[in-house]
């Protein structure tokens, strides 16, 4: 949905199952429909699009992308940003380092993402000043890299990628940007890595040429695509668990020029001291289709952080407790309901998100805020009682309550898409519940 700022806000599509087209139009027919239904929004409504590689070939088919227009203009919603992230099946079978294959060393990876930025073109509201967004693997798994030949590669297909993004511009007036999402044990892990990164690899003067060499832009228009069309998606989850400080990793993302492209609403776990109860609890989100990624740290070393790719090598690997031992904290790579501040004996990483919300709220951080509890499914069951779509639209109003904090009227879902005025637009949405 458009708030009445400008900014776009969404929920991800990843949270239901589906891979073939015929899968997306169900979701979008049935769960979209109920959680807009359940928000209360009567103007258009924005869509988080997950297409697997599948249904993306599917879509490339005139009569199917007419179908999804159609579908979408008689639903009343449109689609702003897609997750291009999981390439493959993400859902009921074993998903875990797979989601990040094939990787941006691998052509098939610009393959896909060049066909999934063709269709975000076609679905693009009328209005030529909203912009799309297609988040990504953010380089590849880390423990799959084998050095700088493959650091090369992954910026050679990077700058392919951006090469056809301006190409796509060129032929229909659309601009469409690639949001490169940082993630525990990945290339990109943090706000530093990634001021790293693109400095280096992606805003130099190297990269810079060899794009105007693939484009025939002049090198001050080569620069300045790179930062129209590459930046990052910055997941508040994946944020939290690496123990960034929120303000000033975004501060050092914005005074590195990196646009936030695309900003991931969600919340992953904390234990706040792994006690012996604690990782008793903990054991209780262990499941056999995700990674879950931990960072620990110690109260008395704050700047050293252990991390592991997945939730059962950790609890492997726990320390026995011993009296006079400094406190160890655990952020965890479970995506949680946002609107759930603890459970108990667990906390979760909701007050990284406030604050983020907070500065959202005064100036805007992102145009593109796309809730994102992908792993409803291996919730423990006491956590998930309710639909789906009751716990996405709860969450929905859980953002939209907290970015109408201290604010003199409320911050509503907008109109129309397409800049016209939407005469339900002004109806406030319902007030977020607690948990």
């Amino acid at each position: 949905m458009k708030l009445d700022d400008g900014v776009h806000l969404t929920y991800c599509t990843n949270v239901h199952p589906g891979e073939s087209w015929a899968e997306v139009r169900a979701t979008l027919a049935t769960h979209v429909r109920d959680v807009r239904e359940r928000v209360g929004v009567d103007g258009d409504f924005g869509v988080g699009l997950r297409l697997s590689a599948r249904a993306a070939d599917e879509l490339a088919q005139p009569a199917a992308l007419e179908d999804l227009r159609d579908l979408l203009r008689r639903q009343r919603m449109y689609v702003f940003t897609v997750n291009g992230f999981p390439h493959g099946s993400f859902h009921a079978s074993a998903v875990k380092d797979a989601v990040y294959r094939p990787d941006w060393r691998d052509p098939e990876r610009l393959r896909y993402t060049d066909r999934l930025a063709d269709l975000l073109a076609a679905l693009l509201p009328a209005d030529e000043t909203v912009e799309g967004s297609i988040s990504t693997v953010p380089g590849a798994f880390k423990p799959a890299l084998r050095g700088a030949a493959d650091t090369a590669r992954i910026v050679e297909l990077l700058l392919r990628q951006v090469a056809c993004l301006v190409a796509l511009r060129e032929r229909c007036g659309r601009r469409i940007a690639l949001a490169l999402e940082p993630e525990p044990c990945c290339m990109l892990e943090t706000a530093d890595e990634a001021v790293d990164f693109f400095g280096r690899e992606l805003h130099g003067r190297s990269a810079v040429s060899r794009l105007a060499e693939m484009t025939g832009l002049a090198p001050a228009q080569a620069e300045q695509a790179l930062h129209d069309h590459l930046g990052v998606c910055w997941d508040l989850c994946h944020a939290a668990v690496e123990f960034e400080e929120p303000l000033a990793s975004l501060d050092r993302l914005q005074r590195a020029g990196i646009r936030i492209v695309k900003m991931q609403l969600s919340a992953g776990l904390r234990m706040p001291a792994a006690d012996a109860g604690a990782r008793a609890a903990l054991a209780r989100f262990v499941d056999p289709i995700y990674l879950h990624q931990v960072v620990q740290r110690r109260a008395d070393a704050p700047g050293m952080l252990r991390r592991f790719a997945d939730l059962p090598e950790a609890l492997a690997a726990a320390r026995p407790e011993a009296a006079g031992t400094p406190p160890e904290e655990w952020r965890v790579h479970f995506h949680v309901p946002l609107y759930l501040g603890h459970a108990d004996p667990l906390a979760t990483t909701q007050p990284f998100v406030r604050e983020v919300l907070a500065r959202q709220r005064r100036q805007a951080v992102s145009r593109h805020l796309e809730v994102e509890t992908y792993t409803w499914d291996v919730l423990p069951e006491p956590l998930r009682r309710e639909p789906v779509t009751a716990a996405v639209a709860r969450e929905i109003e859980w953002v939209l309550a907290e970015l109408q904090a201290g604010r003199g009227e409320r911050c509503r879902p907008g109109g129309r898409a397409d800049g016209a005025t939407d005469r339900a637009a002004s109806t406030d949405p319902p007030a977020a519940r607690t948990a």
